[in-house]
């Protein structure tokens, strides 16, 4: 007894409405909590390496140096999380290799962890990743530099050195 086409068809159309109403059902009572991007110990320890060689001259040289690094990260941190979910999880897989110590070995040649890292190696890394022939590198240097500026510039304490007076008081 063979199965005729119509009936191999019906069954198709069946079992395809049966699986979406499944889906719809599932989504429905499983709603999913959105990724929230989380600057942990050592993806912050990566941004206090890599903030200085990015801002080289724009830090300041005084006691107030410290300060000014700790909220340019806090600067980028409130950046990524202004950001789509999806880029979110990518900064965090970014950020996910470069606390990984062989993944940080390989890929930027510092060897020790974060907290030890000289400037000029940071700066190498850097210039590396910024020129290097894989797009992703070069996609991750970007996004580590635009982070870090944007967040920089953002600080009405750094509009001073680039001569910016701030917006205007009409439009504040």
């Amino acid at each position: 007894m063979g199965t005729s086409r119509r009936s191999f068809l019906k069954a198709g159309g069946v079992a395809a409405l049966a699986l979406a109403a499944g889906g719809a059902l599932y989504r429905a009572t499983h709603t999913a909590t959105p990724h929230r991007f989380a600057l942990d110990g050592e993806a912050r320890a990566a941004l206090h390496a890599i903030a200085p060689a990015i801002l080289a001259g724009a830090l300041p040289q005084d006691a107030g140096r410290a300060a000014a690094l700790s909220a340019a990260v806090d600067g980028v941190h409130a950046a990524i999380l202004g950001l789509p979910p999806a880029t979110q999880e990518e900064i965090q897989d970014l950020f996910g290799l470069l606390a990984l110590a062989p993944a940080r070995r390989l890929l930027t040649g510092i060897a020790g962890g974060w907290e030890g890292a000289r400037i000029e190696d940071v700066s190498a890394f850097l210039q590396d990743w910024r020129l290097h022939r894989l797009g992703l590198l070069r996609t991750a240097y970007h996004a580590l530099h635009d982070l870090m500026l944007g967040a920089w510039y953002a600080q009405p304490s750094s509009w001073a050195a680039t001569g910016y007076p701030g917006p205007m008081k009409e439009l504040a």
